[in-house]
């Protein structure tokens, strides 16, 4: 497992941008699985990833439905929240078994207490907000903004490659700024 170097975000639109950028990298079958405190940005980088994806549907948490499958992209983005899960055997319902490593994308936000069951080929993203670092109200729509601070870890051969494809996309796009 290799663990990357933190990337700040500093506003809900750089989530998603960084979102974006990974998205765009995605192929069939990746797994990526978002950790954090609730508020801290899964579900605005998976818009990034949808978008990426070309998926011109609205991404919000499937907190309550669990998974949310949008095929209107150059590959399926199979959405899940297993928030509301408590024991590996709820797994089974919830048709995550079905697409894991399929014709799709999965993006698991809560799906780190079931790393076990996820496989040992996954791309993990580790949120954690930095409530004492807050910006302006300038900066967003709704307020201020916490800062947040993401750690990406790659588990297998393909999410090393895809993690090494991100920072190599975020190098370029920092020396070429649009």
């Amino acid at each position: 497992m290799s663990r990357s170097k933190p990337i700040t975000t500093t506003s809900q639109e750089q989530t998603i941008a960084l979102g974006q950028v990974l998205g765009s990298h995605v192929q069939a079958g990746d797994i990526i699985v978002l950790s954090g405190d609730l508020g801290a940005g899964k579900t605005q980088f998976t818009k990034g990833v949808a978008r990426a994806l070309g998926i011109s549907s609205d991404i919000t948490s499937p907190t309550f439905n669990i998974l949310m499958v949008y095929d209107n992209g150059r590959i399926p983005l199979y959405h899940f929240d297993l928030y509301r899960l408590e024991n590996p055997d709820e797994l089974e319902d919830t048709g995550i078994f079905d697409v894991l490593g399929a014709e799709g994308v999965c993006v698991i936000e809560w799906g780190e207490r079931f790393a076990d069951e996820l496989g040992d080929e996954r791309l993990d993203l580790v949120f954690r907000r930095r409530d004492s670092e807050v910006l302006s109200a300038n900066q967003t729509d709704c307020g201020k903004e916490p800062v947040r601070e993401l750690v990406f870890y790659a588990h297998g051969e393909r999410s090393e490659h895809l993690l090494e494809t991100l920072f190599v996309s975020l190098d370029e796009l920092a020396c070429n700024p649009q």
